[in-house]
């Protein structure tokens, strides 16, 4: 291969890895921490957040349009400078002339409602959350070590929750029910967990009864275990359609000044004082509940969850459409004959977690305990509703069995700690090398940086996970890195005692080290390759690094630093090489 080939060949890796690593720095270097607390969280709270400070800022812009209508939105706030130019593209969308000067008026005139005004900003608070989290997504993560937060391993009693049912689950169904419950509690914690806010969640089954939790953050521990160990809250309530339509249309019109920061209403006037008003919810593409619409219900609950034991899908068989059917208990039944007997033609909501899931209207009363929910359901919405049912039935006991704090301090300080450990072994690698090995200890200095700025950009190419496992191996990997060179260095002494050129002592001494290097890693690979399938925790962290190293310090002491010699040799004209003393 020509010298100029290897040189493409190294800009374009070199390229490439920048690619790699730019999600990492713009992540680390370039957004600020407020950004990435909100990018961290779940969606649902960016879509929280997006929204209620699209609504504050409505709330401010009308307030000092109110006195300042002819003043320019910097005067504000100079971050709200976007709007002018979102103004002007909404003016050139309606087909309208844009005025001469657009201050604060001039920009609320350029939409048809508040509404319209406040989704374009909530857009906007939401577009940068969620480009700051697509950063994250594709950078190299910091495992709990480094970042601190919490793992918890939770032990699920699947044996007194098959006790609990009594008669309702046959003994041959016990391994399907056992089955059941324990995938519903994971899914009950994911949801719990998520709705916290919390940091991407790792939440995975471990055994037959254990579910293990990470949880990357600052996290308060009796929060966390009071969130796991507590139960969701279901039940039956009546809704209110009257209140509901006009809610909807008071919201309609003042969707900025509804809710305050904390969501609540600021004027509980516009609901009858004996309800409350919840977002109705339906899971997205991403499984991630989203609101599609609101309802007013009564705060008087009409049926506990508690009493529901059993759920499933059916369709019916004159009409073909998809059913959801669940049982009672004695108590239940009788509690909700009572009930739908006294409003038949009402409309009763079924609530979790304060959210609306359901919302079907009572056509009879149902005295047996056998309920049915019928409207059009496709299978994803009957198989949501069924699983939110299944909340209340599946009542698994959970307790945490052990749990480990990383306190965000003292991650911060193994990461203090991990960069001065590759910087101090870097450096008296380099330093020996150098003293040893002289002008040419440079471009061993050249492929260990090369090295690191290669193995870092493999970690953020595969959004791989940083730990003080693997910064032990990336230390380590340094040391290896190094004997490659010095392999190389020592063969190329050998031809230079024998008389031999630069140019033919670097041709040979490169060609006759490179079996010998290969060799060693090699086995250090397949060693290290072994390790990161059969090896879990920080023993695989340790072994992935070092399988990457591996790979990144041959490429650099066979193809950088022999691109470094040659150009000494064909652009510097040099005639001699300084590589140790006593050669001449």
């Amino acid at each position: 291969m020509s010298k100029r080939a290897r040189f493409v060949i190294l800009l374009a890796v070199l390229a490439i890895c920048f690619a790699f690593l730019w999600p990492s720095i713009s992540w680390y270097g370039r957004t600020p921490k407020e950004t990435q607390q909100l990018a961290l969280g779940s969606t649902e709270s960016i879509k929280s957040y997006a929204e209620l400070k699209a609504a504050e800022d409505v709330r401010q812009i009308k307030a000092f349009a109110s006195t300042n209508a002819d003043a320019k939105i910097a005067e504000l706030d100079p971050a709200l400078n976007w709007l002018e130019k979102a103004a002007k593209k909404q003016y050139k969308a309606n087909g309208e002339k844009v005025p001469s000067e657009v201050n604060v008026l001039a920009i609320l005139d350029a939409y048809s409602s508040e509404k319209a005004f406040m989704e374009v900003i909530q857009n906007h608070y939401r577009d940068q959350i969620l480009k700051a989290k697509k950063r994250y997504n594709g950078s190299v993560k910091l495992g709990l070590d480094l970042s601190g937060g919490m793992n918890v391993i939770v032990r699920a009693d699947l044996e007194a929750a098959y006790a609990n049912q009594g008669d309702a689950v046959s003994s041959q169904g016990k391994e399907e029910f056992k089955k059941d419950a324990m995938a519903n509690a994971i899914e009950n914690l994911t949801s719990r967990i998520d709705r916290f806010g919390l940091t991407s969640p790792v939440i995975r089954q471990q055994g037959d009864d254990g579910i293990y939790i990470e949880i990357p953050g600052a996290a308060q521990a009796d929060a966390i275990n009071t969130l796991i160990v507590g139960k969701g809250i279901l039940n039956f309530r009546l809704a209110d359609m009257d209140a509901t339509n006009a809610f909807k249309a008071y919201y309609a019109q003042h969707p900025a000044t509804t809710f305050n920061a904390a969501g609540e209403l600021m004027d509980k006037s516009i609901i009858p004082e004996d309800s409350e008003v919840f977002g109705v919810y339906s899971k997205d593409s991403y499984g991630i509940d989203q609101r599609d619409d609101w309802l007013v219900v009564k705060k008087e609950i009409a049926l506990d969850g508690k009493h529901v034991q059993s759920a499933e899908t059916r369709t019916d068989q004159y009409t073909g459409q998809l059913l959801v059917c669940f049982n009672l208990d004695t108590e239940g039944a009788i509690i909700f004959g009572d009930f739908t007997g006294k409003h038949v033609g009402d409309y009763l909501a079924i609530v979790s977690d304060n959210k609306v899931k359901s919302n079907a209207r009572i056509e009879s009363a149902i005295t047996q305990g056998a309920v049915q929910l019928s409207g059009a359901f496709s299978q994803d919405e009957a198989n949501q509703i069924k699983k939110v049912l299944q909340t209340a039935w599946l009542d698994v006991p959970l307790s945490v069995e052990s749990q480990q704090v990383i306190g965000a301090t003292l991650g911060a300080q193994a990461i203090r700690q991990g960069i001065f450990a590759i910087i101090l072994g870097l450096g008296l690698v380099l330093l020996f090398m150098l003293i040893f090995y002289k002008k040419s200890g440079i471009n061993a200095v050249v492929a260990q940086v090369l090295n690191l700025y290669i193995m870092f950009a493999i970690l953020s190419a595969f959004n791989l996970t940083l730990s003080l496992s693997s910064i032990a191996g990336m230390i380590l990997t340094v040391g290896m890195a190094v004997d490659a060179n010095v392999l190389v260095f020592e063969r190329i002494k050998e031809e230079l005692r024998q008389g031999k050129s630069r140019a033919v002592a670097i041709s040979m001494g490169f060609d006759n080290a490179l079996w010998a290097i290969l060799d060693s890693n090699i086995t250090t690979f397949i060693a290290a390759l072994f390790l990161s399938l059969l090896g879990t925790g920080s023993i695989q962290g340790f072994a992935v690094s070092l399988a990457i190293g591996v790979i990144s310090s041959v490429f650099t002491a066979l193809f950088v630093s022999r691109l470094m010699f040659d150009f000494d040799t064909d652009v510097l004209h040099s005639q001699k090489v300084s590589i140790g003393w006593g050669i001449k």
